[in-house]
């Protein structure tokens, strides 16, 4: 029996993206054959697993999960909207969340060695990917846990936000909703990332120099632009989206209701999709049937 190291079963995780556990299997059944090791997933798991894992899973959904005080945000992703509307997509995907929320998996790598049934998360989602022979991942997720209350809001299925609140449920309800519309970066002006606040300020400078005002005009010009921005992008100081004439801050305080912290993922965010030149692509296949018939 041959030995079967790490860097083999690594090895054929790469070409196949079958779960580690089943790469192990494979290897040991085909005696160290990699050839044929792959040959068993495939007959195992599916002949597409392996080729849908390169490409890019720009779509997908978002699912929440709430139980007492416990709760999850997840965002699994797919290549097409049409799967994101897949019965067995969409299973697995509120299988996962609600894994999330009860099992504390510390990163993506970990729920997917959570069990699922009689098998892993990360069987059950190259199984998947040979079903339905689309590229399936979940991306990210956010746990809260031991909260006062939990409230979500789904836009569809491409937005999904978790609010953590003290007070009114259906005050927490609107401002989960007002987060989707209207996407704060951050709970406060003083938990804006001093990243955002660095890039702002920059392009504020350089438009303010542009003004040909004296420095001392410059720099009042760039930090009330720096504070507009602040207000902009901080929930508590934005015009509540039901009532613009207060903001969400005073809508709040209002209802009793204090908002603790939030969590919004947008499907695909960050993700560069791809491109597909439809009308090239038939002109394509048109010049190679013409070159075929010809």
């Amino acid at each position: 029996m041959a030995a079967i190291s790490a860097a083999m079963v690594g090895e054929l995780r790469a070409k196949t993206d079958a779960p580690m556990m089943e790469c192990k299997k494979a290897l040991t059944e085909a005696d160290g054959d990699m050839a044929r090791a792959e040959e068993i997933l495939r007959v195992k798991l599916g002949s597409k697993a392996g080729k849908a894992a390169s490409r890019v899973t720009a779509e997908g959904i978002v699912a929440s999960f709430i139980n007492g005080t416990n709760g999850a945000l997840l965002e699994v992703n797919c290549e097409t909207d049409f799967v994101s509307k897949n019965d067995d997509f969409l299973a697995f995907t509120n299988e996962c969340v609600k894994l999330v929320a009860e099992k504390n998996p510390a990163d993506v790598a970990a729920l997917l060695a959570l069990p699922m049934g009689d098998s892993s998360v990360d069987t059950v989602r190259s199984a998947l990917i040979g079903k339905i022979g689309e590229n399936i991942m979940p991306r990210r997720f956010k746990r809260f846990a031991d909260s006062s209350k939990l409230v979500s809001y789904l836009h569809g299925t491409r937005i999904g936000v978790m609010v953590e609140f003290e007070g009114d449920e259906t005050a927490a309800k609107d401002v989960a909703m007002h987060i989707a519309a209207m996407k704060p970066v951050a709970l406060s002006t003083a938990d804006v990332p001093a990243e955002s606040i660095a890039i702002e300020r920059s392009v504020a400078v350089q438009k303010a120099a542009e003004s040909g005002k004296p420095p001392e005009i410059v720099e009042k010009m760039v930090e009330g632009s720096i504070q507009k921005y602040l207000k902009e992008v901080s929930l508590l100081n934005q015009s509540f989206v039901k009532n613009d004439k207060q903001t969400v801050e005073q809508m709040l305080k209002a209802a009793n209701t204090t908002i603790k912290g939030f969590t919004m993922f947008v499907v695909g965010e960050g993700i560069e999709k791809r491109q597909d030149d439809f009308a090239a692509e038939v002109a394509a296949q048109v010049a190679a049937a013409s070159k075929v018939s010809a």
